[in-house]
């Protein structure tokens, strides 16, 4: 992984089953982390989904579970910021009381007020939109999307989303897209900091 993890935040990498936090032995993290890192095979249909996975939109990341076992939100930087309806409609309606937040390395919204110009070029060239609305477009939303480094937002969001779910487990990983691997997120942040 070539992100810098910031100070107060460990990696801890899932390379065979002993490698899984304490705390998410016997979840669906813990069947996630078997499936997606260790390789084990995924049987034909989950049946019913026990997880929540948020993740990034980028094209880079395939999670490995199996079908029917996970409702899956993609959005820019993994940000669920504005998609609270979606979580509580997963955890109300859905029945999931486990949520993995995935975070991933080289995102673009980590720094993506640093690309205002490629952003505006771009939706005038391939959008056929006006540069003054282009430009309006970017200064309305760049800063709302904004994660910066993507490890310290994700042991955030965990946080923000523990308080505001507290019955939940809620898991932070950051997902390697230069191996396909999911590392744990550890912050001294809830449930999970063992």
């Amino acid at each position: 992984m070539t992100d810098v993890i910031p100070p107060g935040i460990e990696l801890r990498s899932v390379k065979q089953l002993d490698d899984i936090l304490p705390a998410y032995r016997g979840t669906p993290i813990e069947l996630m982390l078997r499936y997606h890192n260790l390789g084990e095979p995924c049987p034909p249909s989950g049946g019913t989904p026990v997880l929540l996975v948020s993740m990034c939109m980028d094209h880079r990341k395939e999670l490995r579970v199996p079908n029917e076992f996970a409702y899956v939100l993609r959005s820019a930087g993994g940000n669920l910021r504005d998609s609270e309806f979606e979580v509580s409609y997963a955890v109300a309606v859905g029945g999931v009381s486990t949520i993995a937040l995935l975070a991933h390395t080289d995102c673009g919204m980590a720094h993506v007020s640093a690309k205002g110009a490629r952003f505006v070029d771009g939706l005038v060239r391939r959008a056929g939109w006006t540069r003054a609305d282009a430009e309006q477009h970017f200064a309305d939303a760049a800063s709302r999307y904004e994660i910066g480094d993507a490890t310290q937002f994700i042991a955030a969001e965990a946080q923000r989303l523990r308080a505001r779910y507290p019955k939940l487990l809620i898991a932070p990983f950051l997902y390697a897209v230069e191996d396909d691997t999911l590392a744990q997120v550890v912050s001294g942040m809830g449930r999970a900091a063992s």
